[in-house]
């Protein structure tokens, strides 16, 4: 069986939606970000637009790390397939669609002069980036010319020295950057970062003052479930395609891009004129508490817990007589009553994500949702802690639980270099996060003994969550209690004790 390329694609007889692909199309977007999330949502609703007549333009994807897929988007042309399966307003949705829009991928660290030529384009306009919660951030870093920054902000900033250099400072060659990173303010953080680094490196004064007034940092906000390759139906889906495709992604039908930025920008990404539900608004708050707080909060509160009880997908969770419960309290008791929206708006979008955890068609793997736990707590699941904390006087039991089920998903050991792994039931799980956040976890675990030492010293230290977790009432004597039951009877009979 042939591997899906461009001239199968051509020749017309896959039976699957495809534009048409072309490499005329000029590069108008620059991608940081090689996910399954952003080529299921972000490159999947540039291919529609292609194909609905109404843009025009291709993309350059770029790794964020060292490790990417770039090799594997290469050797396929730069193409892969989209499976959209679930329910949608009360309709069954089956599609496929070959996605073409990605004109190259490029690995920064061994292809920064290629990157440097795509920044310098003068046809791209729009930057779109995913590298996690944890990526936009500031690290202190040289700029070694010829060399590729570390962090993402820092490559920012590079890349907008090149266009400017090669450009120079007019309205014309300003940058449209729309950052899916799940963090509030990401566009205007990203923005506050590449600022500090052009400081740093004492970059000229024209060029800061053009990132100030020609540059725009939208603000944006999120939301499709993206599973990714879904590996146990592969080879069924291979045979029904007609091809293999190791990049194929699985998602949801349902998606939202809320974008606050200028409505005129609108019109130069016509996403939404394709019937797309994107929405560009001068306020994007409310949008983004009901979605981190709901979906991500339930999702990051339920996750490891689930994952630790022996289960290993969100549709499972559904569907477990005790996990459904906890999850089920977790949403309508301790989450929904303090998303600040009217009553009846909250808890209409609580049961729709409810629905949409338990699509059958769905298989969104836990350990998948697990990568980059501590900081995704802190974003998701700590405002909502400290909201019931200052009503009630004492931390939520139930989000104080999946704090305990977080550092018990931790406790794992450098089995090599970097390779930081935990113990489910006699078998081995990864556990991905931060260097930093896996050594300072290692550490606290090699001596576990005083549980309740142990609780103090993590909640404590504000390099995990940004602020010391022990000055919100009753968490950590919550977390420490809820630990010691995990560790004498087990994920699963604690929570059932709740």
């Amino acid at each position: 069986m042939p591997n899906l390329n461009r001239n199968l694609l051509a020749d017309g007889h896959l039976k699957i939606e495809a534009s048409a692909s072309s490499r005329l199309k000029p590069v108008r977007i620059l991608q940081i970000g090689d996910g399954n999330f952003l080529r299921a949502f972000a490159d999947w609703m540039i291919d529609v637009a292609n194909g609905a007549g109404l843009f025009n333009g291709q993309v350059t994807m770029a790794q964020p790390l060292a490790r990417g897929i770039a090799e594997l988007m290469k050797a396929q042309d730069c193409l892969y397939t989209v499976l959209l399966r679930g329910v949608q307003n009360g309709v069954a949705v089956d599609s496929r669609r070959v996605v073409s829009c990605v004109e190259k991928v490029l690995n920064p660290y061994t292809e920064w002069d290629d990157m440097l030529a795509t920044a310098q384009d003068s046809s791209l306009r729009f930057v779109i980036s995913n590298t996690t919660e944890a990526g936009i951030a500031y690290a202190e870093e040289p700029l070694l010319d010829g060399q590729c920054p570390g962090s993402f902000p820092a490559k920012v900033t590079a890349l907008l020295l090149a266009r400017f250099k090669a450009l120079g400072g007019t309205a014309s060659a300003g940058l449209v950057f729309l950052p899916c990173e799940l963090i509030e303010a990401n566009g205007t953080k990203l923005r506050a970062y590449v600022l500090q680094y052009a400081e740093a490196w004492r970059l000229p004064a024209d060029f800061i003052t053009w990132v100030r007034e020609h540059n725009v940092f939208c603000n944006t906000l999120v939301d499709r479930i993206v599973p990714g390759f879904p590996a146990a139906e592969a080879e069924a889906l291979y045979a029904q395609l007609g091809y293999t495709d190791p990049l194929l992604v699985a998602a949801e039908p349902f998606l939202l891009w809320v974008i606050e930025g200028p409505a005129a920008i609108a019109d130069e990404l016509p996403l939404h004129k394709a019937g797309l539900d994107v929405v560009w608004t001068a306020d994007l708050q409310p949008y983004r508490t009901r979605k981190v707080r709901i979906l991500n909060g339930a999702h990051t509160a339920s996750s490891l817990a689930a994952f630790c009880t022996g289960l290993d997908t969100v549709q499972s969770m559904t569907e477990d007589p005790v996990v459904s419960k906890f999850l089920n309290r977790v949403m309508f008791e301790e989450i929904v009553p303090f998303v600040p929206l009217p009553d009846a708006e909250r808890l209409a979008y609580a049961q729709t994500i409810m629905e949409r955890f338990a699509n059958p068609s769905i298989r969104h793997e836990l350990i998948s949702i697990a990568l980059n736990s501590v900081s995704k707590w802190a974003v998701r699941v700590l405002p909502t802690v400290k909201d019931y904390a200052a009503k009630h006087g004492n931390a939520p039991v139930c989000l104080s639980f999946s704090l305990a089920a977080l550092l018990n998903f931790y406790r794992g050991q450098f089995v090599k270099a970097g390779e930081y792994e935990g113990q489910r039931q006699g078998r081995s799980y990864p556990i991905r996060d931060n260097p930093e956040v896996l050594d300072i976890f290692n550490a606290a675990w090699q001596q576990p003994s005083d549980l309740g030492r142990l609780v103090h010293s993590l909640l404590s230290d504000t390099r995990l969550w940004g602020e010391d977790l022990t000055q919100v009432n009753g968490l950590a004597e919550q977390t420490a209690a809820a630990l010691a039951r995990i560790n004498t009877v087990g994920v699963k009979a604690a929570m059932a004790e709740l």
